[in-house]
């Protein structure tokens, strides 16, 4: 069984303190977490929610229905009551409009009377753990982990105020704690520096800001240069300056600030310099829903660039996905000399859930750097013609005598500016070629629910988990239903889609954008065609609830 708790409120009124602590006192309690935060773009007023959902098991995507409101203002009230369970409760302030099953408390009162107004929030979380009947002590021990020594005591007494003041429905236990608790920007950052990047630079654009706050805030420990840099032009450029010198470099933002790197994109292709770049999207055109979700830039991101140079784009399906795949990119991003494109959203970094510890041991760092070996010339050829299409690559000053030569221009082998037909043919090709190899490394899209489904689900990136658990939901009512989820995106894999595909006699696509992009690179790719569509685009993400209703309403 699984329970939901909706928080709702003004920016400014600590909501994600509050939900922060909540989520790591049921992590303590040895609960499945997932929690997930719908955000305005001010610093204050407007009307934000976070929603919480645990489990005592893994829990994928969040509920459209809670047991819990906790109501920081009467908006909250008259925007989510709908979603309330039949038995469930609101936790408001008297002053509020009382509906049914509102449990009214003095919250303003009883904080003035503690000597803060801002601790509200504590005395709502006080009366959540008693609602379903969890001890404080875990709460308590958060709150001195997360609060200062001076807003400790008040804040311990404001729990227990609100703790005091409800009943308690459920009777939960407690259980030993094994997980950690991520969001998805943070196990990228994770991936990062598990893979040994050494060199993280970006402007702030949300939702990819936190990337470069995580990475700035453990610089120092762990050796990383982080550099908030005057826009995204410059952050590309310093990127691949840092890889040109020989260190793993990446650098992140949002469509609209992917779209100012796509000259220096196209550099890198002709440089054969690896870098990393993440795109966390959010919907557009132009600035768009800036602290939205939406799934718009898969096509951008395979055709960004002028001219024609490989690349790899891989999508992020969890947080610990990113983990893993993040540090996954730096090594094909150094094995084949090409960048390597990042696909997240908001959706995906912001949302919080629970999950076994990262294994750093599975990380392996493979470094592609050559040594003397490498300068069988006269001179160093930096892009030497080879079968594979891969050149030694030697780090500047290393070798004595040797120049890494670059330039945007096309060249010879040695780096010299050239506009001789047979080498510009023989670079394209050269450079091509590497693509031959990079298709053997593609990973085939995860399996969900039957193997030979009458109905098969097409998605990519962060709707895994709607995807996920409603595969199952309809597998336990007897239909025949699986799902496909693509992490590599480019080069594109095929095998197991035309294996399921050919079988099935519905194949639904489920993206987060209007045009269904990911439909699109199917026809492209395997000649398999969707017959039917289930797209979102309004800016919020898809959860379970929502992808199985409209399965059951449009296509089963």
């Amino acid at each position: 069984m699984d329970y939901s708790i909706l928080i709702g409120g003004e920016a400014g009124q600590g909501m994600d303190t509050l939900t922060h602590i909540l989520e790591k006192t049921l992590k303590r309690c040895g609960y499945y977490v997932f929690s997930y935060k719908d955000y305005m773009s001010m610093v204050r007023g407007g009307h934000n929610f976070m929603q919480i959902r645990f489990s005592r098991s893994p829990v994928y995507t969040y509920s459209s229905k809670v047991d819990i409101i906790l109501a920081l203002s009467q908006e909250t009230i008259d925007i989510h009551r709908w979603k309330l369970k039949d038995k469930g409760v609101i936790i408001a302030d008297e002053r509020f409009n009382k509906e049914k099953n509102t449990l009214s408390l003095p919250l303003g009162e009883i904080a003035r009377d503690l000597g803060n107004k801002r601790v509200i929030g504590t005395l709502g979380l006080g009366g959540i753990l008693k609602y379903f009947g969890l001890p404080m002590d875990k709460a308590k021990e958060v709150i001195k982990d997360e609060f200062s020594e001076r807003l400790i005591d008040i804040n311990i007494r404001a729990l227990e105020a609100g703790y005091n003041r409800v009943e308690n429905r459920y009777d939960l236990n407690t259980y030993e704690d094994k997980n950690i608790i991520i969001n998805g920007n943070q196990g990228v950052a994770l991936g990062a520096i598990a893979a040994g990047c050494r060199f993280y630079c970006g402007y702030p654009m949300t939702p990819s800001t936190s990337i470069l706050s995580y990475m700035a805030k453990k610089s120092e420990e762990i050796g990383i240069v982080v550099d908030q840099v005057e826009d995204e032009v410059a952050a590309l450029n310093m990127a691949l300056g840092a890889s040109y010198a020989g260190v793993r470099a990446m650098t992140g933002s949002s469509g609209g600030g992917f779209a100012l790197m796509v000259e220096a994109l196209s550099l890198a292709g002709v440089t054969e310099i690896p870098v990393v770049v993440i795109d966390v999207q959010r919907p557009g055109p132009a600035t768009g829903l800036s602290t939205r979700t939406e799934q718009g830039d898969l096509r951008f991101l395979l055709h960004a660039g002028h001219g024609e140079f490989p690349r790899m784009v891989i999508a992020l399906r969890n947080p610990e996905d990113a983990f893993y795949q993040t540090a996954r990119a730096f090594n094909l991003a150094e094995k084949y000399q090409i960048p390597v494109l990042i696909l997240s959203d908001e959706y995906l970094a912001d949302y919080t859930t629970t999950v076994k510890p990262l294994d750093f041991n599975k990380i392996q760092i493979e470094r592609h750097i050559s040594g003397t070996e490498a300068v069988t010339d006269e001179e160093y050829k930096r892009y030497k013609i080879t079968p594979s299409g891969i050149s030694p690559r030697i780090i500047p000053g290393k070798i004595p005598g040797q120049v890494v030569l670059v330039d945007s221009h096309e060249h010879d082998e040695w780096g010299h500016i050239s506009e001789d037909v047979d080498n510009r043919i023989n670079m394209v090709e050269k450079r091509m070629r590497k693509l031959d190899r990079l298709k053997e490394e593609v990973e085939e899209p995860w399996v969900i629910g039957k193997e030979r489904p009458e109905n098969l689900i097409l998605c990519w990136g962060s709707t895994y988990g709607a995807v996920r658990e409603v595969v199952y939901r309809l597998d336990e009512e007897g239909v025949s239903i699986g799902a496909l989820v693509f992490g590599d995106i480019w080069p594109f894999p095929t095998k197991r889609l035309v294996d399921m595909g050919r079988r099935a006699k519905r194949i639904i696509d489920v993206e987060q954008n209007f045009t269904g992009q990911l439909d699109t690179l199917v026809r492209q790719e395997s000649s398999i065609r969707c017959t039917h569509k289930i797209l979102k685009y309004d800016g919020r993400p898809l959860g379970g609830d929502e992808l199985y209703s409209r399965l059951k309403e449009e296509v089963l």
